[in-house]
């Protein structure tokens, strides 16, 4: 497997296959659970790309839908891979979805952020404060866990073949001092560093755009390489996150994410002006609401 074909996106391909063919043979999700001894629901899981086949089992799930046994020896292949673990699977215990295996295997991320710095981006200072004041609940172990994925991450912009990011922010995620005024400015300089290299975009969406397409939450466009592999759309909560696949879906986002970065300030323009704010910080402005009249 090369490196942007992760476990996550072979078990999201071969899940779309599988149904593919099901749906080809006019085979019901009833008749393949009764046949393998499955629930539906495993089957279904198995489709979405939620639940991992082991060889055997696409094997005869292919065999009832009477595929040939080239394709059948193609699928059987991508489930091997499939069942292989991703270098993130010691860290599933503080993982709540795909979206990191999904990552790991795109062409290109784009997303918009409203209110933190993407953790592509972060430095580890600043990762730690984030996490520690976002998940109360959380030991000292498991921040350290989830700061570790994090780290991990980044790898993917700097690696032979790094993916294409494109991230807007908004000027609220620069402007708050997460950690406190050191922590802040390191991450400053970092985004600074990390917006010159060449695949990667980075601008700023000023307070005085005003009403912005992006106002009804943060999400990711995830893009792959293959015709085959969809590209999916990821929305955070506090949960964990949504994924939407649906082509108007896709579509949808793409507007919104093209009509953000047209109000945002060009690349350039939005490094001098991080630059700006670390020479005189925001939050440390006397103009700042205090809260009090």
């Amino acid at each position: 497997m090369n490196q942007h074909r992760s476990p996550t996106i072979r078990r999201r391909r071969l899940g779309v296959e599988l149904r593919r063919h099901r749906e080809a043979a006019r085979v019901t999700i009833d008749v393949v659970a009764d046949r393998l001894g499955f629930s539906t629901s495993k089957v279904s899981r198995i489709e979405t790309g939620n639940t991992s086949a082991s060889p055997g089992d696409v094997q005869a799930m292919l065999e009832i839908y009477g595929v040939a046994d080239e394709v059948k020896g193609e699928l059987v292949q991508i489930a091997r891979e499939a069942r292989q673990k991703g270098w993130w699977h010691p860290f599933s215990t503080v993982l709540t979805g795909a979206y990191v295996g999904l990552e790991a295997a795109a062409r290109s991320v784009r997303t918009y952020e409203s209110q933190v710095v993407p953790g592509l981006l972060q430095s580890e200072e600043y990762a730690i404060a984030m996490i520690r004041a976002a998940r109360l609940g959380d030991t000292d172990q498991e921040i350290a866990r989830r700061v570790r994925v994090r780290m991990e991450r980044q790898s993917l912009l700097i690696q032979d073949d790094p993916i294409d990011l494109w991230v807007v922010l908004d000027e609220a995620v620069v402007s708050r001092p997460v950690g406190g005024d050191a922590v802040m400015l390191d991450q400053l300089a970092r985004l600074i560093d990390v917006a010159r290299l060449p695949n990667v975009t980075l601008q700023i969406l000023p307070f005085a755009a005003g009403a912005h397409a992006g106002m009804d939450g943060t999400f990711a466009i995830l893009e792959f390489e293959e015709e085959g592999d969809a590209d999916v759309v990821f929305t955070e909560n506090a949960t964990g996150g949504l994924f939407l696949e649906k082509a108007e879906e896709l579509s949808k986002y793409i507007s919104i994410f093209d009509a953000i970065r047209t109000s945002a300030l060009p690349p350039e323009e939005s490094i001098g002006m991080i630059q700006m704010l670390a020479e005189e910080p925001l939050w440390k402005s006397k103009r700042r609401v205090s809260g009090s009249i």
